[in-house]
């Protein structure tokens, strides 16, 4: 993977010519969280549901579709790594962001009690805002939580029980058995990914991934010139690099806009002391107000 300047990188994006932006895909099947995400962020859009993150990933990638809407953040769970990942291995920018609230209940194909549920299906995320409904049953992850909830009522089994929303219950034919099933009022930031940048927002924030040198105090010295350039910075997730064992890149957002000559300038100090920098991304921040 190849360093390149952030002023080359948003042109080299810029140029790319891209469909139609009314053709939006999402990780599905429809009634996943993701979904109702994509309405909020694409009102008038059509919207196509995809098998998993990385048919979004390669949709858009291909140009196949405008834009994508994937998960990246969980309130109670953290980073969602596959998106981050995704982000870093796609020509991919974030041009926009949502926070829904999340609400899972435990739905199967029949009325039972909880403990007559013994397999519980749905999306590793959901799984671990929902540890206590669990209480030691079995576990089978899913591409999304409204797949869970597909297969659960294609299995037809009563022992089995999907974790979703209420929407993909309901689609899918499933009986609630308990609702509101999380263990702690849940959020998750969602975004739009497309393989163009945008310049002009408000209220911005600004998604870029560096990989230090694997050296004492590396990490200190790649952030510093941030905290020196008085930017706010949000959120910072290591994942790691497949190809170099047990060492790390390292997933930023920052408040504030590339163009700002202090942004512009803290970025450059970080390109200096880091073996790559990459810009994924300027869009505005969710308005809490309208949640």
């Amino acid at each position: 993977m190849h360093t390149m300047t952030i002023e080359r990188r948003t042109e080299e994006r810029s140029r790319r010519s891209v469909p139609s932006p009314a053709h939006v895909v999402y990780p599905g099947p429809a009634g996943s969280h993701t979904a109702v995400a994509a309405a909020a962020l694409f009102p008038s859009a059509q919207l196509q549901p995809l098998v998993g993150f990385r048919a979004v990933a390669e949709t858009v990638s291909a140009c196949e579709a405008a834009y994508g809407v994937l998960p990246i953040e969980s309130s109670i769970a953290g980073a969602v790594a596959e998106t981050h990942d995704l982000l870093y291995e796609h020509e991919l920018a974030i041009v926009a962001e949502t926070v829904q609230p999340i609400v899972h209940c435990l739905a199967a194909v029949e009325p039972v009690s909880l403990d007559d549920v013994h397999v519980v299906r749905s999306h590793p995320t959901a799984l671990e805002q929902c540890r206590r409904v669990l209480n030691g049953k079995r576990t089978i992850p899913a591409s999304t939580t409204a797949d869970a909830a597909r297969l659960v009522a294609q299995h037809e089994d009563p022992h089995e029980a999907a974790l979703a929303s209420p929407a993909a219950a309901a689609l899918y034919g499933l009986t609630v058995i308990a609702d509101d099933v999380g263990d702690h009022p849940a959020f998750t930031r969602f975004v739009t990914v497309a393989t163009h940048s945008v310049v002009h927002v408000e209220d911005a924030r600004m998604a870029f991934s560096f990989v230090t040198d694997h050296r004492p105090g590396a990490l200190h010295a790649a952030i510093t010139p941030l905290a020196a350039a008085g930017l706010d910075l949000q959120r910072l997730v290591s994942r790691p690099l497949p190809e170099s064992p047990f060492q790390y890149r390292f997933d930023a957002v920052v408040a504030g806009h590339p163009s700002d000559p202090a942004v512009r300038d803290a970025l450059r100090a970080v390109q200096a002391v880091t073996r790559e920098l990459r810009v994924l991304g300027v869009y505005s921040a969710h308005d809490e107000e309208k949640a």
